[in-house]
This record gives structure tokens, sequence and C-alpha cells, in this order.
């Protein structure tokens, strides 16, 4: 039955579930990286956080086709729920690539990028949260701007933890594994800046 009056809370409940499940990965992975004990549990434990992320993704896409008005354009839902969920994607991807590759100790670069993907998606479920009403749109707007700072010293970040990995010409298999790690989490931070962009559209639209 396709409801032509949606509940308006039930999109914004399902968005805000989204985020706090994604920002849980964050910190997991970060929480991870400072602290490299049990990491096949803690890789374990952000597979099924990222499992959980994807059933929500997949109520809210169910959600949005049995309903004629949305809240949001549903571009913009689609945009964004894809952003959120891409972001816990590659957060599973690094936790599962340090125990395929038997990492013992994470690098500082993984250690910075990971804090710095833990900011980010904290600023997002401060920006979600502010959805449900769009006239005071100065809070999601700080928060993109936070957002885009982060994603900037994330690159900067990468490039100077891949420049190193350059340097190791004694260790080239090691240098690879590296490589991919980084490149997954500063990925996921590239993401947060997707869903920051979906977010200021969502604002210049409802202006």
């Amino acid at each position: 039955m396709i409801r032509i009056l949606p509940r308006q809370e039930s999109f914004f409940e399902l968005f805000e579930k989204q985020v706090r499940t994604v920002n849980g990965g964050a910190q997991s992975l970060a929480a991870l990286m400072g602290d490299f004990k049990n990491v096949e549990d803690a890789a374990f434990k952000i597979k099924a956080t990222e499992h959980d992320a994807d059933e929500i993704a997949h109520e809210i896409m169910k959600k949005l086709n049995m309903t004629f008005v949305t809240p949001l354009d549903r571009e913009d839902i689609h945009a964004l729920v894809s952003a959120l969920d891409d972001i816990l994607d590659y957060i599973e991807a690094a936790a599962d690539r340090m125990v395929l590759y038997e990492i013992k100790e994470p690098t500082e670069p993984a250690i910075k990028l990971s804090k710095i993907l833990a900011e980010a998606t904290e600023l997002i479920v401060k920006a979600v949260g502010n959805l449900r009403n769009l006239r005071q749109p100065e809070a999601i707007r700080e928060a993109c701007v936070a957002i885009n700072r982060l994603e900037n010293q994330g690159d900067q970040a990468n490039r100077a933890a891949l420049a190193k990995l350059f340097q190791m010409d004694d260790r080239p298999i090691e240098a690879l594994k590296w490589r991919e790690i980084y490149n997954n989490i500063e990925t996921a931070i590239d993401k947060c800046e997707d869903v920051a962009d979906t977010l200021e559209a969502i604002i210049l639209k409802n202006a």
C-alpha cells in the first residue's frame, strides 16, 4: 500500500539511525587503531555494524518507493543514503584488510586517518540530526564546512602517507598492503564530504 501523506518523522528517524550506525563503525575503527588488540573480533564487530547499516538503508529505500510525498527530494534521499552506506563499506574494507594482511601494528598515518574519519562522522550525526528543522540551517552548514575541512586534512595525510610508502624499497609487499588500507580510509573520508555536499544541496533547495 502506497502512503500518500507520509509520517515525516519516520524518514528522519531512519536517517538518524543510519548515521549513528555509520559513526559507530568509524569509532570502532579508530578505537582499533588506537589500541591494536583482538583485531579479528574488532573487524567482525565492524562487519556486523556494516550489515546493520545495510538493513537500515534498505528500509529507507523501501519506504521511499512506497511513499508518494517525501520530506526531501527523492534524489537527495537516495544520494544521502548511498553516501552513508559507502562510508561504512570502506570502513569495513579497511578493517577486513587489517585481518587479511595480518597487520601486526598500526602506523601513525592509519591512526591519524581513522581519527579524522571518526571526527567527520560525528559531524555528520550532528548535521543529519538538524534536518528536521531546515528553516534554521546554520548548524547543518557549519557541520558541512567542518567536514570539508577534515576531508582536506585527510587528503593531505593520505598523500604524506603514500609518499613514505614509496620510500619502502626494502618492503614492497608491506607498502602495497598499507596503500590499500590508507586508500580505503581516505575514500571513506571522501564519502563524508559527499554527504556534506548532499546536505548543502538540501539546504539550498529548502531555503
